[in-house]
């Protein structure tokens, strides 16, 4: 870290401590960030980055360490950080639903004030989302409610990034690009770079390592609470950093299925809205859902799970099982456990006479902790202890958990570690090999390119199927805008 002596410090945590109970969230941890740079922090989930983040950005006092803002101590809380410029972009968005995004810009803003505030933060969102995603075309008099949520994901970076009265210091992004199209994602990353050249700052998170290694000047990997690597990225491959993390790097085997689809599908739709392609699934494919974000993918596998399923009330024999990609809103229980939280799939089989079997749910329940590496001591903690990757594996692991021949999955590798992943994909492709079908929407090109077949979404409806050695980044751009004669 001597190549950041002589630069003004932003933000600086120095032999910080935090624990929970018995689990120690951070160890001794050390994270100095300085003007004009973008440091990437990489770690498996729980590792304590969302930790070290709330203690710098002042939600959290640290139990041992100090927290200086411009080289300077002093009172430790949420309104000294943003006093000091630091903004944070959390994982779990915050945004009001029940208010317009000009409104929530004003409730982060409190200097827009005077008898026509309401047109300054207008002025305000609308000026910084056009900078950051031009061509956005979000209305910023609608109701937060009203906007899918790679819209709210990109409202919340362009409210943290814009400054009413004084542009931040530190904009702190927590898996930003959790929710975001390719092409949304690379317009974020230009940003970055051009606020980092002006002078801003900006605290990277992300699993998506190619975000990191390109856009971030220094790379600072955490395991078990601590800062075990503090180097400059250009010294890193995704290799050597999955390596530092502690995971083992898997050559790329993923053979795709060779399926008869001769039989009748295990499931099908028409053409959405009569327009484009109908849909088929047969058994054991593992098929993708692509294309610019926002255009049909999670419409398309809600309306297939109520089309096969009715409601969505778990009971006995169920053949479909659904992964949601906003566990905030539609995912998670927050004030359950861990362990219910995973067995609420499977409780037709865990129950008998109307009682559930709690000794056969803990056993589920470690089962699949020990099988897809939940982290936590203790399932019968809350689910909100866990980190948001965490929070994601238990949605998954209910899903899978189930008899389900079907399984719907909608973006559910947000926010889950590099490690995790590759355990999962190796899970996907066993558990496909045994008979089980798969619909994956992932805004990540990777994961796509692992499926049997992929189609393409363009205005609510199919634009294309790719097969086989036809499923690429090219062809699945190229499919995704109007006027394409891709495959």
């Amino acid at each position: 870290m001597s190549e950041l002596t002589g630069k003004q410090e932003v933000v600086a945590a120095r032999g910080v401590k935090m624990a929970f109970g018995a689990v120690k969230a951070l160890d001794g941890a050390d994270l100095v960030i300085v003007a004009g740079e973008c440091v990437g922090l990489v770690g498996h989930n729980g590792a304590g980055k969302s930790t070290i983040v709330n203690v710098i950005n002042g939600g959290l006092a640290p139990h041992e360490g100090s927290v200086t803002f411009g080289g300077k101590s002093g009172t430790h809380n949420i309104a000294t950080a943003r006093a000091n410029g630091i903004r944070c972009v959390f994982q779990e968005l915050s945004l009001c639903p029940n208010l317009s995004v000009a409104e929530n810009a004003r409730v982060m803003h409190s200097d827009l004030t005077g008898w026509n505030w309401r047109s300054k933060a207008l002025s305000l969102i609308e000026t910084k989302l056009g900078e950051i995603f031009p061509g956005h075309g979000i209305d910023c008099g609608n109701t937060v409610e009203d906007l899918s949520i790679a819209e709210r994901q990109m409202v919340e970076i362009a409210i943290s990034f814009a400054g009413a009265s004084a542009r931040p210091k530190l904009v702190i992004l927590d898996e930003p690009t959790s929710s975001l199209d390719a092409g949304l994602a690379a317009q974020l990353m230009a940003y970055i770079r051009r606020f980092v050249s002006q002078g801003g700052s900006v605290l990277l998170i992300s699993h998506i390592l190619g975000e990191i290694l390109t856009t971030s000047d220094r790379i600072v990997v955490m395991k078990d609470g601590k800062v075990v690597t503090d180097r400059p990225a250009s010294e890193f491959t995704s290799r050597t950093l999955v390596e530092t993390m502690g995971s083992v790097v898997h050559e790329q085997d993923w053979q795709r299925a060779d399926i008869d689809r001769s039989g009748a599908p295990a499931l099908s739709m028409p053409p959405r809205q009569g327009d484009g392609l109908a849909f088929e699934a047969h058994r054991g494919e593992i098929i993708g859902f692509a294309g610019l974000g926002g255009h049909g993918q999670t419409e398309a596998l809600l309306d297939l799970y109520l089309a096969y399923n009715g409601n969505w009330l778990p009971s006995k024999g169920h053949g479909i099982a659904f992964v949601a990609g906003d566990r905030s809103l539609n995912g998670t229980f927050p004030l359950w456990s861990i362990l219910k939280n995973l067995s609420i799939g499977s409780l037709g089989g865990l129950s008998s006479r109307g009682l559930i079997d709690h000794g056969q749910e803990g056993e589920l329940g470690e089962r699949w902790k020990k099988r897809i590496e939940i982290r936590t001591p203790d399932m019968g903690n809350r689910i909100l202890s866990l980190s948001g990757g965490n929070q994601q594996k238990v949605l998954f692991a209910r899903a899978l958990a189930t008899t389900a021949s079907i399984v719907l999955m909608d973006d559910p590798m947000r926010g889950v570690d590099v490690g995790t992943k590759q355990e999962v994909y190796a899970i996907l492709r066993a558990e496909a090999a045994a008979g089980r079908t798969f619909i994956w929407y992932s805004t990540e090109m990777d994961e796509i390119c692992l499926c049997d077949r992929v189609y393409v979404f363009r205005d609510g409806a199919i634009a294309a199927e790719l097969v086989g050695e036809e499923i690429s980044e090219t062809n699945v751009l190229a499919s995704s805008f109007s006027g394409s004669d891709a495959a």
